[in-house]
């Protein structure tokens, strides 16, 4: 009788699990088809009438900008994010302004530049300080992109990338944490991804600035506790979105322009993880990726508070792999070909 009466607990138990494992299962796909069903497939990218213009410092006359679309009529475009940048951004401008104005000079002319300065809605002078420079060297060389709205970092490197001239493009932080001159290795290493294209604004290819390398040295200045965000925020990059490049966060990055149209346009995160988004639509399309050392220098002043922004990126990185393999978030073919068939 006792035999006959554990029996029966035990299939009870199997069919409470069964049908707890049930549910789990209905409130997944419930879950998976709420996110299919109420997400865009592409994202809609707003732009304001005034973020169509920037400002001549010499005339105080407004200019508009030109699109990706068009013909690269500049050999770099430079993109640096700014939000309430004031304080940090002229060191930054000082040395970039230096080293390309070295590179103009000696290529006799050959080397042209542009600097788009994206101020992301900022609260004090990043506009006026990004204007004294667009003053001193001209609006030919350097550029104000002013958002009507704070956009996230993410944002803010996309509405510049999409006004930009050049054949390939940069973004940099404007903390200057990236010496500038260490622009030369992801150059060549961008160019030598790209050294069977004839054009090379019409390659498809990324190289990447990587602290990698200083990992070992991070490690022994952070706490524990920041050391295991770290590590987990690695862990959840590799296993959700990027696992050919160990430093997905560097903000120093270098595309070619047709490579920038298409993964500019079709990025849906705007906020700190835009970077894994980029790489993930990148590998997901085959483009050459590569990964450089660069020198890099903490530097005072961060906007992301260490817990709460990785926190808020871990949940971003599960985002982007839950909808990009569900199909809710598809990638946008290149918008320049796009144009032609209209």
């Amino acid at each position: 009788m006792y035999t006959d009466f554990a029996i029966q607990i035990v299939m009870d138990i199997y069919v409470i699990l069964a049908y707890l494992l049930g549910l789990a299962v209905l409130a997944v796909i419930s879950f998976c088809v709420v996110i299919y069903m109420n997400t865009e497939t592409y994202p809609t990218i707003i732009t304001y009438d005034s973020e169509k213009y920037f400002l001549d410092a010499a005339t105080d006359e407004k200019q508009e900008f030109p699109s990706i679309t068009e013909t690269p009529s500049k050999s770099l475009s430079v993109i640096i994010p700014a939000y309430n940048e004031e304080q940090r951004l002229p060191i930054m401008l000082d040395e970039c302004m230096k080293y390309l104005e070295d590179q103009k000079d000696a290529s006799e002319g050959r080397f042209t530049y542009e600097v788009i300065i994206v101020d992301d809605g900022s609260k004090d002078g990043t506009t006026k300080v990004g204007l004294s420079y667009c003053k001193k060297f001209g609006c030919d060389k350097v550029r104000v992109l002013t958002l009507a709205k704070n956009r996230g970092k993410g944002g803010a490197v996309r509405m510049g990338m999409l006004r930009s001239r050049g054949e390939i493009l940069l973004f940099a932080d404007a903390d200057g944490a990236t010496t500038f001159s260490e622009y030369g290795k992801v150059e060549k290493s961008l160019k030598n991804l790209c050294s069977a294209e004839s054009e090379l604004s019409e390659a498809l290819a990324v190289s990447c600035g990587s602290r990698a390398h200083l990992e070992e040295k991070s490690v022994a200045t952070r706490s524990l506790f920041r050391t295991v965000l770290m590590y987990g925020f690695h862990f959840l990059v590799w296993l959700f979105a990027v696992r050919e490049i160990k430093d997905t966060q560097c903000g120093f990055k270098l595309l070619t322009r047709r490579a920038s149209r298409i993964l500019f346009n079709s990025l849906h995160v705007e906020r700190w993880a835009f970077d894994v988004e980029m790489l993930y639509v990148a590998q997901s399309l085959g483009m050459p990726i590569d990964e450089v050392s660069v020198e890099w220098n903490e530097i005072e002043g961060t906007k992301m508070t260490p817990v709460l922004s990785w926190i808020e990126m871990g949940f971003d990185l599960f985002v982007i792999w839950l909808r990009y393999t569900l199909g809710a978030w598809r990638i946008r073919g290149d918008m320049k070909n796009l144009e032609k068939s209209k």
